[in-house]
């Protein structure tokens, strides 16, 4: 395979990727800052939740892959010849080595380890303990997959809460629950009645999937399937839907229940905390990489706001 390689103004960036995938047969496109390590350099992505600071980079440096090289040089001269692409410049061409992509990729998702006995294991590997509970669940399937700090932050809360409230969960409700991990999880910890719901049809097929995939047996749907309250409600999202999902989210937990909230960073805790207020009490419960976990338990009658 062949890389060919163009520098290209902020301004065409997208008209040359579709070019190159529409038209000109590219296997793939990838995008760069033409300026990385150097002082000319921008961040372009704000961050979870924020709006993108554009579309490209001022100077974007594009990767495309083709078969072989005639296909490449061919791509080019098609390229270069429109009006349109007078800003557009040529960088080189690369031969690129024949590899096991699978492999490579494989390789950089290892078995994650939540706590002592309990793991995330992609289904290349085999489980690292005897014995321990394990999630089969490879990466990329929907968001959540044990590596990002919110979703381990969850994982580790379920298997430390689990040894005095399993037997409490007898209803357990994911809210926003992507590819499953965490309503799988509640289930390898002694959890029942379990209800996953997702406002996005493809993350409760993905969740559907996984649950079978690993001997569990859940409800999964889109939000209205939700129906009464929980001893335990879990829902990892981002700030801004958890704070309109406020009065939804304490309405669902049962009295003495616990409600355990992520996908937010540090600086949104008193905003967040100030949201749930007049239901339930949040505090801190862990913390990582800039994350926060903040978990409340109802006590007594929801008040109503």
């Amino acid at each position: 395979m062949v890389e060919l390689q163009l520098q290209v103004p902020e301004h065409l960036v997208e008209q040359v990727c579709d070019a190159l995938i529409g038209e000109l047969d590219a296997l793939s496109v990838s995008v760069e800052d033409a300026d990385a390590d150097t002082d000319a350099e921008r961040p372009l992505f704000g961050e979870p939740g924020m709006p993108l600071t554009g579309t490209a980079w001022r100077r974007s440096g594009l990767r495309a892959l083709f078969t072989d090289e005639p296909a490449a040089t061919d791509a080019a001269t098609l390229l270069l010849a429109q009006e349109w692409a007078g800003d557009v410049h040529l960088s080189g061409l690369e031969e690129v080595a024949e590899q096991d992509w699978v492999r490579i990729t494989q390789a950089q998702f290892p078995p994650v380890q939540v706590s002592p006995g309990f793991w995330v294991v992609p289904s290349w590997h085999e489980p690292p303990e005897r014995g321990a509970a394990v999630i089969r669940l490879d990466p990329g399937q929907a968001f959540g997959t044990g590596t990002h700090p919110t979703t381990l932050m969850c994982l580790r809360w379920i298997a430390a809460q689990a040894p005095a409230h399993a037997p409490q969960w007898r209803r357990v409700l994911d809210y926003g629950c992507g590819s499953g991990i965490l309503a799988i999880g509640a289930a390898r910890h002694g959890a029942g009645g379990i209800d996953a719901v997702d406002i996005d049809p493809a993350a409760v097929h993905t969740t559907r999937a996984n649950a079978t995939n690993n001997g569990v047996a859940l409800r999964c749907g889109l939000p209205e399937l939700a129906q009464g309250r929980y001893p335990l409600v879990l829902a990892n999202i981002l700030a801004a839907p958890l704070t309109l999902l406020a009065p939804l989210l304490c309405e669902h937990v049962d009295e003495g229940g616990h409600l355990v909230l992520a996908g937010i960073l540090q600086r949104q805790a008193a905003d967040i905390a100030a949201a749930y207020a007049p239901w339930i009490t949040l505090q801190v419960a862990d913390a990582m990489d800039g994350w926060i976990l903040m978990v409340g338990r109802r006590s007594g009658s929801l008040s109503r706001a």
